[in-house]
């Protein structure tokens, strides 16, 4: 085979470039020369140069993680323009990119995500959402704008962001520790104590393990309030549970791989990671009651733990690269959640609180609050094989399995409530939800590429797929408050936890298949353009309420072209891309008839966007850094908000919930940042100063006029962070930082505790938090 400058380059870059991982640099070999470092992604499965990479990708390098003081993924969304959230606290978020969102309010049991979630070759994606990870001693965050259904399957419909760790290595010893003391506005103290160390064991093994426990400031009051609900005269008083800063949480984890060469050509690496992280209190605020405050009236804290347990092997077969990847994951979420607006809503607008006695038949406060527990397990294998990276045809494919179980537990109480009103064995409850749900995904996948020149690639790449969904379980009232629903509906003994008896037994699968197709041209060894046509893809499945019918799969079809630019004598690197989205039947979940999500299909939505970033070493310990996207999506259809028999949307309707031009919710127009680091030698000590800035527009809440009207839009805000620290050649850092330097109150999500036109009076946001100031100390050994 000829070897041109384009399969040299192929051939020598994972080996001379495994070390560099930020996508902004700035240390100070950098700074001397004026260039950037080289960039090493695994986004195609396989370790390559950013720049040689025909994928739009925002790459978050260690260096870059601990300079900006990242920590979880609220921190570095921000950093990533493709991406937008929802969140409610901590370990409750929806990841969206490039405009993918459709917005509602459901809960539990809702669509799976659209955006896949990685900890390095494992899924993470719960049902729930994303695990709410700890970054330390992370080597970088790949953020995949885009389809990538034909490499990382059912939830990269949008795209993928993946967290990859530092790996264990026999090469020599290495450990750290990091303190870090900080105060927050309006709140109070946190701190933050990490460590890890890496351990040859012999010439072919290597341990490293990691830890890390923090307590983060809370900044929320709940303020002492009362509330008359009307059919009773009864009076509710808060006085017991009123506390100031009482959304504080304690974060504690820890995570060990073990890496083991049993000879030149295979590896074995096990690795466990495990978290626990317990929150107090609500993490919305209320502008009826003041600035970041609320009144709640029943206990309210959340603990998120699990654990994942993996095992990662990689090979050579002949010429071929052999990787499987394996993992075991167990997640436990249990809740307390104030639920008094809906109790006082439905009560003052249509008297609920009437049918709330007591057994000798008078009325009780009809308060109502949540005790939730949430049981995830997640099993997930992939066994692929690559060819030489340095052929003129390529291959990459695989067979990959998953399986995914959420144990759902909502015990809705109203205290002091009868036995007789009460679901059958369970006093004081009203109403339950006791379902296990299951999904399966098989897939065979692969992709394949060939240099039809020195200079011209095309790669084509398909994913077989079939996916099965099933819910099981109870829902609903006692048969002594209910006559139709509940107990009352059902047929058969209970086969979930603490249920009477089990109304609902659905289940439906789905197969098909994803293309993708890319055309590559190198103009020079520093540049290249690409056009990419790619489709994603989530699998429906059956609604938490029974008597709904299945929803559908949603499909997203998108069209880009992209470029990777390196610049004058590799000081500037200029990346971007240009792409439309067609996104078919989507999936749209909104709180229904008590409270229970309700998802239906919601016809077609178009997304238009350009997004890129640029990095310039602009002089000796300068560097600067922008990234932006813009998003423009729409609703290209009419959202009549009802299907027909089969489960199709209806779009031809006269007064349609959000009709055709309607703008989709949750993403900004405009998002992006802008980030300046200046390294210098300052009384003996490398010395640094930064700033950056994070800018994005407002947004709708809610794909629904009527809904969106009532909750308002997320308003545009623009945040600004700041550091200063010296590094000393033995090891240790010290560097001061404030984060949110002028304490803009960011709103992040906003929404009401039911049914908008029920409880929309009482809005809720969900705030960034407030300026913090911190200290941190680090040694390196």
């Amino acid at each position: 085979m000829k070897t041109t400058p384009k399969t040299l380059k192929r051939m020598l870059c994972p080996a001379a470039l495994l070390a560099t991982t930020m996508l902004y640099p700035a240390g100070a070999a950098m700074a001397q020369e004026a260039s950037l470092d080289d960039v090493i992604v695994t986004a195609q499965k396989r370790s390559e140069n950013l720049q040689d990479v025909p994928i739009s990708i925002a790459v978050l390098g260690e260096e870059t993680l601990e300079q900006l003081h990242l920590s979880d993924f609220d921190d570095y969304a921000k950093y990533l323009p493709a991406v937008s959230f929802q969140t409610y606290g901590p370990g409750v978020g929806s990841v969206y990119m490039r405009g993918v969102a459709s917005g509602g309010d459901g809960n539990h049991s809702g669509s799976l995500p659209s955006v896949g979630m990685y900890l390095d070759e494992q899924p993470i994606t719960t049902i729930q959402g994303a695990l709410d990870i700890h970054l330390y001693d992370v080597a970088r965050v790949e953020s995949l704008a885009g389809p990538q259904g034909t490499l990382y399957g059912a939830s990269s419909q949008a795209g993928t962001v993946r967290i990859i760790t530092n790996k264990p290595s026999a090469a020599g010893f290495e450990a750290g520790f990091d303190v870090e003391v900080n105060t927050v506005a309006h709140g109070g103290e946190g701190y933050v104590l990490e460590g890890f160390i890496n351990q040859p064991i012999s010439d072919n093994v290597a341990l490293r393990a990691v830890g890390w426990t923090s307590h983060t400031a809370g900044y929320i009051d709940n303020v002492q309030g009362t509330r008359l609900y009307p059919s009773s005269g009864i009076i509710d008083d808060n006085a017991a549970l009123a506390e100031d800063d009482y959304n504080d949480i304690d974060t504690y984890g820890a995570r060990a791989a073990l890496k083991i060469d049993l000879n030149d050509s295979w590896t074995v690496t096990p690795s466990i990671m495990g978290q626990v992280e317990e929150s107090n209190g609500f993490f919305g605020s209320d502008a009826l009651v003041g600035p970041l405050s609320v009144t709640h009236y029943n206990p309210e804290f959340a603990k998120d733990q699990w654990y994942q347990a993996a095992l990662l092997v990689e090979g050579r077969i002949g010429s071929f690269d052999v990787t499987y990847a394996g993992a075991h994951m167990e997640r436990t979420f249990e809740s307390s959640l104030d639920y008094s607006d809906y109790a006082f809503f439905y009560d003052t607008l249509f008297g609920y609180g009437a049918y709330f006695t007591d057994d000798a038949g008078e009325m009780v406060n009809p308060s109502q609050y949540i005790l939730g527990r949430d049981d995830f397990t997640k099993d997930s294998h992939e066994l692929r094989l690559s060819s030489p990276q340095d052929a003129r045809f390529r291959v990459v494919g695989g067979l990959f399995y998953q399986n995914q179980q959420h144990d759902i537990f909502q015990d809705y109480k109203i205290d002091g409530i009868g036995a007789g009103i009460s679901v059958n064995g369970r006093p004081g409850t009203i109403w339950l939800t006791s379902q296990v749900r299951e999904d399966t995904d098989y897939a065979v996948f692969g992709e394949a590429s060939f240099d039809v020149t020195e200079r011209l690639t095309i790669t084509g790449g398909l994913r077989a797929f079939k996916s099965e969904n099933s819910l099981r379980g109870f829902f609903g009232y006692g048969d002594g408050f209910s006559s139709g629903t509940g107990v009352a509906a059902c047929f058969a003994d209970a086969t979930t936890r603490d249920a009477p008896c089990m109304n609902l037994d659905k289940s439906v699968e789905e197969e098909d298949v994803v293309p993708k197709f890319n055309v590559t041209y190198n103009i020079d060894d520093d540049k290249l353009v690409y056009a990419t046509y790619s489709e994603g893809y989530r699998p429906g499945g059956i609604n938490r309420r029974g008597s709904l019918p299945p929803y559908q799969s949603d499909y997203l079809k998108n069209y880009e072209v992209g470029w990777k630019l390196t610049l004058m004598d590799n000081a500037v690197r200029w990346n971007g891309a240009a792409y439309i989205q067609e996104w078919t039947n989507f999936q749209f979940s909104i709180l229904g008839q008590s409270g229970l999500t309700e998802i239906k299909n919601a016809g077609q939505a178009e997304v238009k966007g350009v997004e890129s970033d640029i990095t310039w070493a602009v002089s000796n310990g300068l560097t600067l850094t922008a990234s932006a996207a813009y998003i423009d999506s729409e609703l290209t259809e009419n959202f009549c908000g009802f299907v027909d028999a089969n489960g199709n949307p209806e779009t031809d309707c006269p007064s349609p919930e959000a009709p055709s031009g309607t703008r989709l919710p949750i993403t900004p127009r405009f998002k992006g940042n802008l980030i300046a680091r200046y390294e210098f030698q300052f009384a003996g000590f490398d010395a640094h100063v930064q700033g950056s800035l994070v800018h994005q527009t407002s947004a709708p809440s809610d794909l629904r006029l009527a809904a969106a009207a009532i909750t308002g839009d997320l308003p545009a805000y623009t945040l600004v962070d700041a550091s200063a620290g010296i590094e000393a050649m033995s090891g240790w850092t010290l560097e001061a930082y404030v984060k949110n330097v002028f304490d803009e109150e960011a709103q992040l999500s906003r929404f009401a505790q039911c049914a908008e036109a029920v409880c929309g009076a009482e809005t809720y946001f969900i705030p960034t938090q407030p300026r913090t100031i911190g200290l941190k100390f680090g040694r390196r050994f």
